[in-house]
């Protein structure tokens, strides 16, 4: 029998909805919850974090994060980094 493990912190403090959509990663987040969950998502994408990043972060898809964002209306940024040089 092996022993029992406490659930994985969700690395979003202050954040509870957080952590009840990453126990479990196909349970349907709606309501106060979703909009808790997509407020933190802009904000954090605000600050310039990768959809990457923030769908690692909350244990949740890259399609999911990208959801949320594209619901609340903000304004995503182009693929890739900064180019070197001059374009020619």
């Amino acid at each position: 029998m092996a022993p029992e493990v406490p659930p994985r912190s969700s690395g979003v403090p202050g954040l509870p909805a957080a952590e009840s959509a990453r126990t479990d990663p196909n349970r349907q987040v709606r309501g106060d919850e979703r909009r808790e969950l997509t407020e933190f998502v802009s904000v954090e994408y605000e600050k310039g974090q990768s959809i990457r990043d923030i769908a690692s972060t909350i244990g949740r898809s890259y399609g999911f994060v990208h959801r949320l964002l594209a619901e609340s209306g903000t304004e995503l940024r182009t693929r890739g980094g900064a180019r070197k040089g001059p374009r020619k």
